[in-house]
């Protein structure tokens, strides 16, 4: 079983924090540093408390002066590099959350700061507060951002300026008015890094939650562009494809005449928790010429409350030759994560084709 991330801030981590923080920070006391960190309470931390734990005592140790705790920062970090330590490792994101906590109210220095250690370890959640108090000059930097010769600082001006941007701060202010995202989108559209682009595309599937049709308008402007930007619009296009979005599915081709699906069984109707409930059906296309098809199934699992909620899952799409039919066997399997709880009794499984529900089924989880 893997560690929890919250081991990440271990003692090998912190020993060569420590090592590197003597070395850059004058009068820096290892061994108070470290009796600091461990408190009693160390140990019941998880990750984000640990993280802003490191920040408040590593503050302990710092100037009084921002500008000049930012420069020891960028210190730590131009040795971190040399030591071949942390770039863009989930513990140093303490680093852009000390800006966040204590830079707040000095905007000119963080940002600059920003900009530094963003290109060490990312800074898509420290940017939320400064987007939060300073709307219209963050956006207009974000912007600035977005034609950066760093690549990591694109990124940013996409991911942090993402709507729903999952485990930040929220910003009512980019779910009210994606006006204020979309010059970003549009400088990055064709940016020579996956990285930026899949950046953007997740940034468009925010959009897509609150305003599909403007969505619906960049994948109708940006299609054909090249392969990389229609790669952002169908990825961006995620959420509406699952939700059976008949323009989104227009779009792409996606009908369902003369597609033909038979022969679905639920070949596990009772499983427990670890097992796996098991289909299958055939699917045809019955047309003279070929046809895409996306193949998708939902689960529906059963809540506290009573209700049920839905999963959509991908399984295919391709297209089919005239008459060609496909058997598909598919597995779910149900094991125990932090992010769900499964509850026994009734589940339902549909199969989704080109959008559209075709057939449904049961089964029984047992405790």
């Amino acid at each position: 079983m893997a560690s929890p991330l919250k081991d990440l801030y271990s003692p090998l981590f912190y020993s060569r924090l420590a090592d590197s923080l003597t070395e850059v920070l004058p009068g820096f006391d290892k061994q108070q540093f470290t009796r600091q960190i461990y408190t009693p309470a160390f140990d019941n931390m998880e990750l984000k408390e640990r993280m802003r734990h490191t920040v408040k005592t590593l503050h302990n140790f710092m100037p009084t002066d921002f500008k000049k705790d930012v420069t020891i920062i960028k210190n730590l970090i131009h040795l971190l590099r040399k030591k071949g330590i942390g770039e863009d490792g989930l513990a140093h994101m303490f680093l852009p959350d000390y800006i966040e906590v204590y830079g707040i109210d000095d905007y000119d220095t963080s940002i600059d700061a920003l900009e530094f250690t963003t290109q060490f370890v990312s800074c898509e959640f420290a940017v939320r507060p400064f987007l939060l108090k300073y709307t219209e000059p963050m956006m207009a930097q974000m912007l600035a951002w977005s034609k950066h010769e760093n690549h990591k600082v694109r990124r940013l001006a996409s991911e942090g300026s993402r709507p729903r941007l999952p485990w930040a701060m929220a910003v009512p202010a980019l779910k009210k008015d994606v006006t204020l995202i979309l010059p970003i989108l549009e400088n990055l559209k064709n940016d020579p890094s996956e990285w930026v682009r899949r950046s953007v595309a997740n940034n468009l599937n925010d959009i897509a939650k609150d305003f599909p049709e403007v969505v619906l308008g960049i994948a109708a402007r940006w299609t054909g562009i090249s392969k990389e930007t229609d790669a952002i619009i169908k990825h961006g296009s995620r959420t509406l494809l699952k939700q059976g979005h008949t323009e989104i599915l227009a779009h792409y081709g996606l009908h369902t005449k003369g597609i033909h699906l038979s022969d679905f069984k639920v070949l596990t109707p009772k499983i427990s928790i670890g097992d796996s409930v098991e289909f299958s059906f055939t699917v045809s296309n019955t047309n003279t010429a070929g046809q895409k098809i996306r193949l998708e199934y939902a689960i529906f699992y059963p809540m506290k409350n009573g209700k049920f909620s839905k999963k959509v899952y991908k399984i295919s799409e391709r297209i089919f030759a005239p008459k060609e039919a496909s058997t598909i066997n598919r597995k779910q399997k149900f094991i125990l994560i932090t992010t769900r709880t499964f509850y026994a009794g009734l589940h339902k499984v549909t199969l989704i084709v080109n959008g559209e529900e075709k057939a449904e089924g049961e089964f029984e989880l047992t405790s």
